[in-house]
């Protein structure tokens, strides 16, 4: 079997975000700075957070996006989402106004507001949140400008992927992140995105059916359940329950086609992984595990050959001319 553990590490370490680790936090305090600066804003208790994949450590090169929620545990229950969207808007765009190119860096959108950073390559999306009549989590505006509001509970999600990654003494952080990596590769920017894919691997992993030694292992045992997850989802219409909510479904955008391309890839990628794992040539093996992971946000091919392997997956042949005192194992003497 093909566990290519040096490989698998290499490859965890090329899909890891590099600056991004660095700009993405600055980027955040200089969008909450703004919205607690804000004096109407600061009567409604203001209190931003950082959420999204970044915050759960389970984000992958490169950091397009960074996710601040926004708790309002003191807003009035007469403020409509439409007027607290247009309250961000107000104060976002005064802090930031435009670019060097002459465009406006904060941008309306259904649920929220985003600021570019044009210097960091990436966006900071402010998400509005009011508390919910239970008092332990939040709505935030549905889309559209009808005053409807929707339950979530992004924090608890944090604390979720934290215990599970415990649990399996550090594997289901690093698999989220392969899985991720898969989904880039195999469906690129289609739909579902990374977040269907990471609750699909969290299940998977509370299902109690992902197992492993080892990074390969777990990668392995992970895809193929996470394919008969997708594979429910689109074929039976069977819905991924959201471990924040009890009793609630996630909800993803995206057509027909997207949903039949990603089941098909993904039943067909776990089919090719297992081949991997069983594979005794371990260049064989790494091309696979290669065409699986692709390339990571610098356009670089995440999956490593293992030492002795051309890129195409054979064996190196190592040519020893008469009266060499070096061969490929190391220096030996003749005579």
């Amino acid at each position: 079997m093909a566990h290519l553990k040096q490989q698998f590490k290499d490859a965890l370490s090329s899909i890891e975000p590099g600056v991004d680790k660095a700009n993405a936090p600055e980027a955040h305090r200089l969008v909450r700075g703004a919205l607690l600066a804000d004096a109407k804003l600061s009567e409604y208790g203001v209190n931003p957070v950082l959420i999204g994949s970044y915050k759960r450590s389970v984000s992958i090169k490169r950091v397009k996006d960074v996710d601040v929620f926004v708790r309002l545990p003191d807003l009035p229950s007469d403020v409509t989402s439409k007027e607290i969207l247009d309250r961000f808007f107000t104060v976002l765009h005064a802090e930031f106004g435009r670019d060097d190119d002459g465009r406006q860096r904060t941008k309306r959108q259904d649920r929220s507001l985003q600021v570019s950073f044009p210097d960091y390559g990436l966006y900071v999306d402010a998400v509005p949140a009011r508390s919910h009549w239970d008092g332990e989590t939040w709505e935030i505006p549905q889309k559209g400008d009808d005053n409807q509001w929707v339950r979530t509970n992004p924090e608890a999600l944090t604390s979720l992927s934290t215990a599970m990654n415990t649990a399996h003494d550090g594997f289901y952080v690093p698999t989220v992140k392969m899985l991720r990596q898969t989904r880039r590769a195999l469906l690129g920017k289609k739909k579902p995105g990374g977040f269907f894919f990471e609750v699909a691997t969290y299940q998977a992993f509370a299902s109690g059916l992902v197992t492993g030694s080892d990074h390969a292992e777990y990668y392995v045992s992970a895809l193929n359940e996470v394919s008969k997850i997708v594979e429910n989802f689109v074929t039976y219409g069977i819905a991924i329950s959201d471990p924040t909510l009890p009793g609630h479904t996630i909800r993803i955008r995206a057509t027909e086609d997207e949903l039949e391309a990603a089941r098909s890839r993904f039943v067909g990628a776990a089919a090719d992984a297992q081949d991997a794992l069983q594979e005794e040539d371990e260049g064989k093996a790494a091309l696979a595990f290669q065409k699986l992971l692709g390339k990571n946000g610098d356009d670089d091919t995440v999956f490593p050959m293992p030492p002795g392997f051309n890129d195409d997956g054979s064996k190196r042949e190592f040519a020893i001319s008469a009266g060499e005192r070096t061969v490929p194992a190391g220096s030996r003497t003749f005579g």
